[in-house]
């Protein structure tokens, strides 16, 4: 497997659907790797592992121990490191934590939340030889701030300051942008203003590729079930089976059989 590279990221815009999946440990991306252009060690991590209802609560050290992990399990996929909560509050200390990414784990990138305000800091990290992904519309760590998670670019004016923000994370020199939990009809215009390619969730058909959290694309997350979200497993199911037939087998003395045992 060849490693995906950021010329082959910017080169897909408007060639190739680009494949963009999440992953949080080495035993997952080893099975997500061979299909997904890139992986994306997300801090949504703390909600469909962490129990939370949001992803704020991911610490910085909980990030590098997972994306550590991730890296070792994909060593060749071009994985993103997504910067949590409080880690770029200002140029300077985005620095120093996208610095210790670079540092402590293999990730190829950081991606950071946030449209025209962190146009100064993605422009500091890119100055400095930090890859970095742009991330707008729904940005989930501004949950709490804009009283949930509420679909973004119902008119105009929404529309507009999108563009805007896309347009002053790619002139910070940002190399993709995620755009999340966008009417459809807005992401069309949005992702034909940049010239790099724009990844959706909840954005319809007419970005540059697609992302989902792993948990939700093989149903594994039963908490909820976002309307963006494509089943293509029943993940839950099959494991509550699997266990059930495990504690029977168990219980009536099938398991561990004479060819199990030694």
């Amino acid at each position: 497997m060849t490693k995906t590279t950021i010329q082959a990221i910017k080169a897909a815009k408007n060639t190739r659907k680009l494949v963009v999946i999440t992953a949080y440990d080495a035993l997952f991306a080893r099975l997500i790797a061979p299909q997904a252009d890139i992986l994306l060690a997300g801090d949504s991590l703390a909600m469909s592992f962490g129990g939370h209802s949001d992803t704020l609560p991911i610490t910085f050290d909980e990030m590098i121990y997972h994306t550590k992990a991730v890296c070792r399990g994909a060593s060749d996929s071009f994985v993103v490191f997504d910067m949590p909560f409080g880690s770029c509050a200002s140029a300077k200390s985005a620095l120093g934590n996208a610095t210790r990414v670079y540092k402590e784990t293999d990730a190829s990138a950081v991606k950071i939340e946030g449209g025209t305000e962190k146009a100064e800091v993605i422009k500091r990290l890119t100055g400095n030889a930090i890859a970095v992904m742009g991330h707008i519309g729904l940005t989930p760590q501004f949950a709490r701030q804009s009283g949930g998670f509420k679909v973004q670019g119902k008119d105009d004016a929404a529309i507009e300051r999108l563009i805007g923000d896309a347009g002053a994370i790619e002139e910070a020199g940002a190399f993709a942008i995620v755009l999340e939990g966008v009417k459809a009809s807005a992401a069309k215009p949005i992702a034909a203003s940049v010239k790099i390619p724009v990844i959706g969730i909840g954005a319809g058909a007419d970005c540059d590729g697609q992302v989902l959290v792993w948990s939700d694309l093989l149903g594994f997350f039963e908490a909820f079930k976002p309307k963006f979200v494509r089943r293509y497993l029943e993940g839950a199911a099959l494991v509550k089976e699997a266990i059930s037939k495990f504690a029977d087998d168990v219980r009536s003395g099938a398991f561990p059989s004479e060819q199990e045992s030694y």
